[in-house]
């Protein structure tokens, strides 16, 4: 068999708060939720959108690193949003709390994008 699907998981800290908020930046839905022992949060957590699988979230365990919240990091989340309004709905939603290190604007590849770190400390590039 070839390669099927690549899958996204992020583990953050309050994961019922970040499930919320990636919910309403870019119009995801729950598909699957598992919680934790306690129902504290998510041990597991799936996000459609539009029918198709974006991404996993689960409850970061107490030891992980998260390092510096304002500094380029080396990978980032891209998100292809396919206008301009919704680059704009998703930046006022991800930057609120979080580090921005450019607004939405253009660049040489994309004529509007932005590029941030959330305040669960995903960083983001999101453009039209």
């Amino acid at each position: 068999m070839g390669f099927r699907i690549f899958g996204v998981n992020l583990y953050v800290k309050d994961s019922f708060k970040a499930v919320d908020m990636y919910c309403k930046a870019f119009g995801a839905e729950i598909s699957q939720k598992i919680l934790d022992k306690d129902n504290k949060s998510y041990a597991h957590c799936v996000l459609f959108i539009d029918g198709e699988q974006f991404m996993a979230i689960a409850e970061a365990p107490i030891d992980t690193f998260f390092g510096n919240k304002d500094k380029w990091q080396t990978m980032a989340m891209n998100m292809c949003l396919g206008s301009k309004e919704a680059v704009k709905k998703a930046y006022d939603i991800l930057s609120e709390g979080g580090h921005v290190f450019d607004g939405p604007c253009p660049c040489p590849w994309n004529e509007y994008c932005s590029n941030l770190i959330d305040k669960y400390g995903v960083f983001w590039w999101i453009a039209v």
